[in-house]
């Protein structure tokens, strides 16, 4: 399949919305970002030792003391200006995104709406009453609650969307009055530095959120968490590292929230609107390329319905165009590094070896960059790889089922439990179905279920604590309380 190219328009806005960014040589304390659908260097950032991550430790603490102290009004109108200042850049900033993620532009755009969402939604939140008034039932009191920022929070970013995971955990934080140190991804750095520059622009103090970039991840992790002055952690990443960070946070009782791996399952039922269902599961497959962690994994198709949906689902993945993702019509860039490319091709051939049946895709084309098609595999045993794993990647894999008990049983059959999908016409089946999915969120009918005002967050091994809704700004806070006697 030949890889579409990018305009030379494109191209130049993309190099100009890079510019700001040095493209040296990298020293040995220095690490370079490459874009996937090149392999070129596109940047060269400082790696930073665990001393120089605690000195941005030092500075956002004593500079989180004074904004602990800002007005709820002042704090909102703060987030509102950032984020009319990203919307601004909205096309700098996909470009960015693209550039050094490999999501297509559409879709870098869409991100960059889906980061200011958050922004905003917390620019009024925080300003929602959040505390209570009760008697004492014993009488002879009143209890009066409030909430306070928890303090200075340690926010650690995955590649996959560099700015909504961002802006999803610095807007409530910032909002709740505390101070961050942001760790970004190495893959995908460039886009944080960007954003947090404009919050800057905005009226945020630039002591308040300090960045840190560094491949020296667990020296960073251990240092930081060892630090009393830290009392806030969030991580989205995999369900191993949290776990790790989950016992260095557990060594100073620090408030942890984390958004850890998935394997999602989608289910078809007989009675489900083909169109619809078509339609939902390759959005929910191909977002992002299929590099998220709530991107369906595991298709469980009933059997009245499977011959007619793989037909039809296969069509529409082979009609996904594929190549630079700065590129009219692209619907599918590269993935994110070498690695995720092989590891690709290496669930498909384990698969087709143990029975399965290859209806589209399926081979990596030649480099340059880290493609590989959108690619459907029907009938899928029960012992391949791609059945049970975090796919990470454009690849569908489909098992029929018969009965509903049956396809709740596979689907519920996983350490993880973030996110399901049900397509279905029938009411009470959707909701039943949805209910006994165990997962932290459920698209019915619906392959993008994420929104700011909505808590997204996992259950079992995906990970503990919400983001987004009035759930995402309470992460960034603890409950007091005072007891008033009265006479």
């Amino acid at each position: 399949m030949p890889i579409r190219t990018a305009s030379p328009a494109h191209a130049e806005a993309a190099a100009a919305a890079l510019a700001r960014f040095s493209t040296h040589d990298p020293a040995p304390e220095e690490f370079e970002v490459a874009n996937p659908a090149t392999g070129e260097r596109i940047a060269t950032l400082p790696s930073m030792s665990a001393g120089e991550a605690l000195e941005q430790v030092a500075i956002a603490d004593a500079a989180g003391r004074a904004w602990a102290a800002t007005t709820p009004n002042h704090r909102s109108r703060v987030l509102h200006d950032a984020y009319d200042l990203l919307v601004a850049h909205t096309e700098e900033l996909a470009y960015v995104i693209s550039s050094e993620m490999g999501k297509t532009l559409a879709e870098a755009k869409g991100e960059v709406q889906y980061a200011c969402d958050y922004v905003r939604w917390y620019a009024a939140e925080l300003l929602r009453p959040a505390g209570g008034y009760r008697e004492n039932p014993a009488g002879g009191s009143t209890i009066v609650t409030r909430r306070a920022p928890v303090g200075l929070a340690v926010l650690i970013a995955p590649w996959n969307f560099p700015m909504a995971m961002i802006t999803r955990k610095v807007a409530p934080a910032v909002a709740a009055g505390c101070a961050a140190v942001v760790k970004p991804a190495t893959l995908t750095p460039l886009t944080t530095g960007r954003v947090i520059d404009l919050f800057v622009q905005a009226g945020l103090p630039p002591e308040l959120v300090r960045v840190v970039t560094t491949t020296q991840a667990s020296a960073f992790s251990e240092a930081v968490l060892a630090d009393p002055r830290v009392r806030k952690l969030s991580f989205t990443g995999s369900t191993a590292v949290g776990a790790t960070l989950m016992g260095l946070a557990a060594k100073n009782i620090i408030k942890s929230s984390m958004e850890l791996g998935g394997n999602a399952p989608l289910l078809v039922f007989d009675d489900a609107d083909l169109e619809r269902a078509v339609d939902g599961a390759l959005k929910a497959k191909l977002r992002n390329g299929g590099q998220s962690c709530i991107a369906a994994n595991r298709f469980y198709v009933q059997d009245g319905i499977a011959e007619d949906f793989v037909a039809a689902f296969s069509e529409a993945m082979g009609q996904v165009t594929m190549g630079d993702p700065l590129a009219e019509g692209v619907g599918l860039g590269p993935l994110i590094d070498a690695r995720a490319q092989g590891n690709m091709s290496d669930l498909v051939d384990d698969a087709v070896a143990k029975g399965a049946d290859l209806r589209v895709g399926g081979s990596a084309p030649e480099g340059p960059g880290f493609f590989f098609p959108a690619t459907v595999l029907d009938r899928v045993p029960a012992d391949a790889a791609v059945a049970g794993t975090e796919i990470f990647g454009p690849i569908a894999a489909i098992t029929r089922f018969s009965t509903e008990a049956e396809a709740l049983a596979a689907a519920n059959d996983t350490p993880f439990g973030l996110a399901g999908y049900v397509f279905t016409e029938n009411l009470d089946r959707a909701l039943n179905v949805a209910d006994a999915l165990e997962t932290g969120l459920v698209g019915i009918n619906n392959g993008v279920p994420s929104s700011a005002a909505a808590p997204f967050g996992g259950i079992k091994h995906s990970g503990l604590g919400r983001e987004g809704s009035h759930e995402g700004l309470e992460e960034y806070q603890e409950i007091r309380f005072y007891n008033i006697a009265r006479r």
